[in-house]
C-alpha cells in the first residue's frame, strides 16, 4: 500500500516526534535539578514532562507504522527493531531502529518504575538522551525533507535547545556545589561564642 497520505504523514510525524523528544530532554535535565515555584510545583513539572514524553512516543509509533505500510520503500516489520536490517538506506534507517529500542526500554522501565530499583532506573532513563542524538542523527540522514532550509534549521534547532539546556544543568551543579563547598566558612565560629546557657555565657 502506497499513497502521498502515508508519505507525508512519515514525514510529518517524524518531525513532529524529533522535537516532542527535543523537549522530553530538555525537560528532563531541568527535572533532574527538582526546581519548582509557586506557579510551577514539583507535581506539576513531573506532570508536564510524562505527557510530553507520551506524546513523543506516540507519535514515533505513527512514524514507525506509516513507514512500514508505506510500500513505495520497503523496510519490514523486522527492520523497525533489528538495527541495520533494512535493504533501504540500511545505514540511517538502522540508526532509527536503535533510537526506538532505546526509546521502548525506557518507556517499558517508565511503566514500571516503582517495581524497580531506583538506581537502575536512573542509569536506564539516561538512554533517553542517547536515544534522543541518536534519532537526530537518523533524522539529517533518511528525512528526505532535510534537504529543505527550514528542515535543517529545525534540527539544528533541536540540537541547540538540548545543549543549552545542558550546559544550564552544569552550571546549575557547580553552582550548587560552590554553596555547599560555602556553608563551613558561614557556619564557622569560635567555640562558644552566642551559646548561652541560663543566661549567661558557657
Amino acid at each position: 500500500m502506497s499513497s502521498p497520505v502515508l508519505w507525508y504523514a512519515t514525514r510529518a510525524s517524524g518531525l513532529t516526534a524529533l522535537v516532542l523528544l527535543t523537549l522530553t530532554a530538555a525537560m528532563g535535565v531541568f527535572t533532574s535539578t527538582r526546581l519548582t515555584s509557586a506557579r510551577w510545583p514539583g507535581v506539576a513539572v513531573q506532570d508536564l514532562h510524562r505527557r510530553v514524553s507520551l506524546a513523543s512516543v506516540t507519535f514515533v509509533v505513527i512514524h514507525v507504522l506509516t513507514s512500514i505500510l508505506d510500500s513505495f520503500v520497503h523496510i519490514g516489520w523486522a527492520a523497525v527493531v533489528v538495527p541495520f536490517a533494512s535493504s533501504y538506506k540500511r545505514w540511517w534507517v538502522g540508526l532509527g531502529a536503535i533510537s526506538l529500542d532505546l526509546l521502548l526500554a525506557v518507556t517499558v522501565t517508565s511503566l514500571l518504575r516503582h517495581r524497580l530499583a531506583p538506581r537502575f532506573w536512573r542509569a536506564v532513563h539516561w538512554l533517553t538522551y542517547g536515544g534522543w542524538a541518536v534519532a537526530v542523527v537518523h533524522s539529517l540522514g533518511a528525512g528526505t525533507d532535510m534537504r529543505l532550509p527550514w528542515a535543517r534549521d529545525l534540527a539544528i534547532g533541536c540540537i541547540l535547545v538540548v545543549a543549552a539546556s545542558a550546559l544550564w544543568r552544569v552550571g546549575y551543579g557547580l553552582d550548587q556545589r560552590r554553596r555547599v563547598a560555602d556553608l563551613p566558612a558561614v557556619r564557622a565560629r569560635p567555640e562558644g561564642v552566642g551559646l548561652k546557657h541560663h543566661g549567661g555565657d558557657l
